[in-house]
């Protein structure tokens, strides 16, 4: 059953494996070094840093930008209405509901009026308050965020010219 032959067709095969192994061992760790690169006693800079944000935390807390009232105060219209079209897959303008609300005359309405619109418990126990711009940035800013429970899936927008032009807009489609 065993000759001479399948014994070193067995060793031959085993020693072929351990040597691929070995290529492949090498090469990795050629390719994915994680020791640290060194010269003797001192230790060589690595090509490239991966940011992990610690820093900007920190940061971005006096980076604020600048104050809302001032970005809406030269908000455009115009600008708003490109802005408008992240909203239009849910939203309207022509006073009919599609997924979310129509959005007409929205700033300075009272939260949760449009009769016949399914609103979530979050946005029915805000009713008594009105869309004011400050109140739609905030929204708009984190829609989960604001209203607790919100049907909304929408991420919101991060950037505050886009949400003040978005709301000039808004406000000039009553």
């Amino acid at each position: 059953m065993f000759d001479t032959m399948t014994v070193t067709k067995v060793t031959g095969a085993i020693c072929g494996s351990l040597l691929v192994y070995l290529f492949a061992s090498w090469a990795s760790d050629a390719l994915y070094a994680t020791a640290p690169a060194a010269h003797g006693d001192e230790e060589v800079a690595q090509a490239y840093s991966i940011d992990t944000g610690a820093e900007a935390a920190t940061t971005e807390a006096a980076a604020e930008g600048p104050a809302f009232a001032d970005v809406f105060a030269a908000a455009d219209a115009a600008a708003g209405e490109k802005v408008f079209g992240k909203c239009k897959a849910c939203h309207k303008l022509d006073g009919s509901d599609g997924t979310g609300p129509h959005l007409n005359g929205v700033v300075n309405r009272a939260k949760g009026s449009v009769g016949g619109f399914g609103y979530s418990d979050g946005m029915l126990a805000m009713a008594s308050e009105s869309w004011t711009p400050e109140n739609l940035d905030a929204f708009l800013t984190n829609p989960k965020g604001y209203v607790a429970g919100t049907k909304m899936s929408f991420a919101g927008l991060p950037k505050v010219e886009d949400r003040a032009n978005l709301i000039k807009y808004l406000e000039s489609n009553p």
